[in-house]
């Protein structure tokens, strides 16, 4: 649902149980969920979420902020970046000759060939790699687990998505930010069976949870791994 308020507008999902209260709770994609007793009128859970209208907005602004992580590091010999769950210093590389700007794990170094050593040329290329790994890794993942469910993605995409790891809309459509090449393999695996799950149940209801639990049973300590760690994924 959308609600505007403010000039400012939420999407929320609300789900209606068996409890005595409502529930606003947001969590680390930056999705806002209300939990609300079978019967209560749309109005007085708009009215809840007018009254909560400023711990929204700090909350979801935290979950960008940590999305965005520090400053954007220097490119210089040494400078230390991410790729799957470990720091790798980079090694940079200037030919005039070099027709594609590239980069490339080669042993215990990110090599990071380009033809001007442009700050914004190199940061490309980094990129570029992790787009290229994410894609990779993530269609890795979608096979192996593909075992779990009985209905396929449509289409799977590469993001440089702000406030998400990843999506599935309701035509199973998946989308997946670059910078999960970032993290462990085994959080890797985490988001795009969260996201696989979403194929079944588009909420985050219990349904959805013991879905994935039952995939991943220690899953929200991957999910606390990406927690502590955005910060350090950036370039």
């Amino acid at each position: 649902m959308i609600h505007t308020f403010s000039g400012e507008t939420i999407r929320f999902n609300i789900l209606y149980k068996k409890r005595t209260s409502v529930n606003i709770s947001i969590d680390l994609y930056g999705n806002v969920e209300v939990q609300a007793p079978k019967g209560t009128p749309d109005e007085h859970v708009l009215h809840l979420l007018e009254e909560k209208w400023d711990w929204i907005q700090q909350k979801s602004k935290e979950m960008k902020d940590r999305m965005l992580g520090p400053k954007a590091k220097v490119y210089e010999h040494g400078e230390k970046f991410l790729y799957l769950g470990n720091t790798y210093p980079i090694r940079i590389y200037q030919d005039s000759n070099i027709e594609q700007d590239r980069a490339a794990l080669e042993g215990d170094h990110l090599h990071i060939y380009v033809n001007d050593l442009e700050d914004e040329k190199i940061k490309q290329a980094l990129k570029r790699f992790y787009y290229q790994q994410c894609k990779a890794l993530v269609e890795k993942s979608i096979l192996s687990n593909q075992r779990n469910f009985k209905v396929k993605p449509r289409s799977i995409r590469i993001t440089d998505s702000k406030t998400t790891w990843g999506t599935c809309d309701s035509k199973l459509q998946l989308t997946f930010n670059w910078k999960l090449a970032m993290a462990p393999l085994e959080v890797i695996d985490y988001v795009v069976v969260h996201e696989m799950c979403h194929m079944i149940h588009l909420n985050h209801d219990r349904s959805f949870w013991r879905l994935v639990g039952k995939i991943i049973p220690d899953y929200k300590a991957r999910e606390h791994w990406l927690a502590l760690s955005n910060w350090k994924m950036t370039i």
